[in-house]
């Protein structure tokens, strides 16, 4: 169901962004689909240290690609004066916990 598919997706970009600021929010997606017994709702809770232990992999996936980018060009992380953090995932406090704990600071 692409539709469902598409608010589940909306509906987890919400709890990511809320959950860059609190420690726990909820997923409330009335009528996410039906089958012959009715209508479905999903309603769940959604804690930052769930999240946290599921993009975790991803996270620290992105680890390597500095130290082989550092290598390449001769430095250390004690090298570097700043780092700048983009995109959406940069918000949220686990991500800037292991740019710090990598860099240092």
């Amino acid at each position: 169901d692409k539709l469902a598919l598409q608010r589940l997706k909306e509906e987890a970009e919400k709890a990511k962004i809320e959950l860059s600021s609190t420690t726990q929010t909820e997923i409330n997606l009335p009528f996410i689909t039906a089958d012959q017994t009715g209508p479905k709702h999903l309603t769940m809770k959604l804690s930052r240290a769930k999240l946290e232990s599921l993009v975790d992999d991803l996270i620290q996936r992105t680890v390597q690609p500095c130290k082989t980018a550092l290598k390449d060009a001769g430095l250390s992380a004690g090298d570097i004066d700043e780092v700048v953090l983009v995109g959406g995932m940069t918000r949220m406090p686990k991500v800037r916990e292991v740019v710090q704990g990598f860099f240092g600071r």
